[in-house]
């Protein structure tokens, strides 16, 4: 008897969150079905292209006026995206950067280069990823 009352009291709403329970996961399989496809699809008409020599430039402070240089001051950047974009993608769109605004002085330093590309573009690789600073003494 206590059975047959656990099951047969409040049905209705049993059946309610049961038809719920299977809508949600419904509704989550689906999307993470479609998330994964989307995911394929992109990587897969994706295109990368390399630049093999883009200059980096140096980002210092206005009021720093010492002539900063870099080893190597040339590195090899690898992009990827859309077939249309990268196809239109010029050297200077890419811009190889080094920030040096909170240096005041040091021996054999060396900073990560960091890489702006235009939207729809990512940065795959940069070679090499860091930079050697090479700067003259500081003179107050």
């Amino acid at each position: 008897m206590r059975l047959k009352e656990l099951v047969i009291r409040d049905f209705g709403l049993k059946l309610l969150s049961f038809a719920f329970a299977v809508l949600i996961y419904v509704t989550v399989s689906t999307a993470i079905k479609r998330e994964i496809n989307l995911a394929a699809d992109t990587l897969t008409i994706a295109e990368s292209r390399i630049f093999p020599e883009l200059p980096v430039l140096v980002v210092s402070s206005a009021a720093d006026v010492r002539q900063f240089k870099v080893r190597p001051s040339y590195v090899e950047v690898e992009v990827r995206g859309a077939p249309g974009v990268i196809s239109k993608l010029a050297e200077k769109d890419v811009r190889v950067l080094v920030d040096l605004t909170d240096i005041k002085w040091a021996v054999g330093l060396r900073k990560r280069v960091e890489v702006s590309t235009p939207p729809g573009v990512m940065h795959v690789r940069v070679t090499p990823p860091e930079v050697e600073i090479v700067m003259p003494a500081k003179t107050e």
